[in-house]
């Protein structure tokens, strides 16, 4: 079982996800490495492969501390 300190600590992060990558791939978009003419290059894949796996990890994260709390909270 989490911690309530562990469970805020995880949405904390999670959330923390949700700000900053979503942030990063404007800034990866508008970026003129990304781009040859209009065809995307190696640059973009390579990051918005990353931002994918981090959203997703952070969603996962964000998820089991709110399972967590929910489980602290009933005992």
């Amino acid at each position: 079982m989490l911690s309530r300190r562990w469970s805020v600590f995880l949405v904390a992060v999670g959330v923390w996800s949700w700000v900053i990558w979503p942030r990063f791939a404007v800034a990866i978009w508008a970026d003129p490495r990304s781009w040859h003419g209009n065809t995307p290059t190696s640059f973009l894949w390579v990051h918005a492969v990353l931002i994918v796996v981090s959203l997703a990890i952070g969603t996962a994260v964000g998820v089991l501390g709110l399972r967590g709390w929910r489980a602290a909270r009933k005992r």
